[in-house]
C-alpha cells in the first residue's frame, strides 16, 4: 500500500511539473498588439472583425470609380462614377442598392445639408451607411432591406451645391464616418481606383 501511495504521488508531482513548466497555448485575439503594432491599428482591427460584409452598391460585375480626395466632406467618403465604353460619364439614373442589410433610419431631402435626396440604413452593432444626391428614392424609414436590393438611383441633387451626377458613400461606425471597406478592399484615404461588383452575384 505504501508503494503504491508513494508511486501515486511521484506521477501527480511529474504531472504538476510539466503543468508549470509548459507555456500556455492562448489563441492571441485577431486585432491584439503585434511586436511593433499601435492601439490604433489593434481597434481598426477590431472594428474590421465586427464591420458587416458589406459590398459595392450597384449591380453585379458593374465597374464603378471611386474617389475619396482630399478636402472631401465628410472625410473618408467616397464618390463613386460610372462611365461608358467611351470614357464617358453615365451615372445618372442608374440603380443603387443596399450595401448590406438593415433597416431604413432615414430617406429624406435634406435641406440644410449639401446631400440632397438621402437614404441611411442601419445595419445593426453601430454600423451604418449613408447615400446621397440620389436622383429618386425606392425605400421609407421603418423598412428592412436586404443586401443587393434595390434603394434608389444615382442623380445630382443638393440643396447647396451644383454637383455632377455621383454616388456620395458612407460608411459609419458609432456615429462617425470612418475609412470604408467594400468587398474586403479597404479604401484608404486619397484614393482614386476603380472596382467590380459582387453584390446580388
Amino acid at each position: 500500500m505504501r508503494r503504491r501511495s508513494h508511486r501515486l504521488w511521484a506521477a501527480l508531482g511529474a504531472v504538476a511539473a510539466v503543468v508549470v513548466a509548459a507555456p500556455l497555448a492562448v489563441a492571441a485575439p485577431q486585432g491584439g498588439l503585434a511586436e511593433g503594432g499601435s492601439a490604433e491599428a489593434a481597434a481598426s482591427d477590431v472594428d474590421a472583425l465586427a464591420r458587416p460584409a458589406f459590398r459595392m452598391p450597384f449591380r453585379c460585375d458593374q465597374v464603378w470609380t471611386g474617389s475619396n480626395w482630399n478636402g472631401h466632406s465628410p472625410a473618408h467618403s467616397i464618390d463613386w462614377n460610372h462611365y461608358d465604353a467611351n470614357g464617358n460619364p453615365d451615372d445618372l439614373g442608374r440603380v443603387v442598392l443596399a450595401s448590406a442589410g438593415g433597416r431604413v433610419v432615414s430617406s429624406h431631402y435634406s435641406t440644410t445639408t449639401g446631400y440632397g435626396n438621402t437614404i441611411v440604413i442601419d445595419h445593426g452593432d453601430g454600423w451604418r451607411t449613408r447615400y446621397a444626391h440620389l436622383r429618386s428614392r425606392g425605400v421609407a424609414v421603418g423598412a428592412q432591406v436586404t443586401r443587393g436590393q434595390r434603394i434608389g438611383t444615382v442623380g445630382a441633387t443638393s440643396a447647396k451645391y451644383n454637383l455632377s451626377p455621383h454616388l456620395h458613400y458612407e460608411q459609419i461606425h458609432n456615429g462617425s464616418v470612418v475609412v470604408s471597406v467594400v468587398q474586403g478592399v479597404r479604401w484608404s484615404d486619397f484614393l482614386k481606383r476603380t472596382q467590380r461588383s459582387t453584390n446580388n452575384c
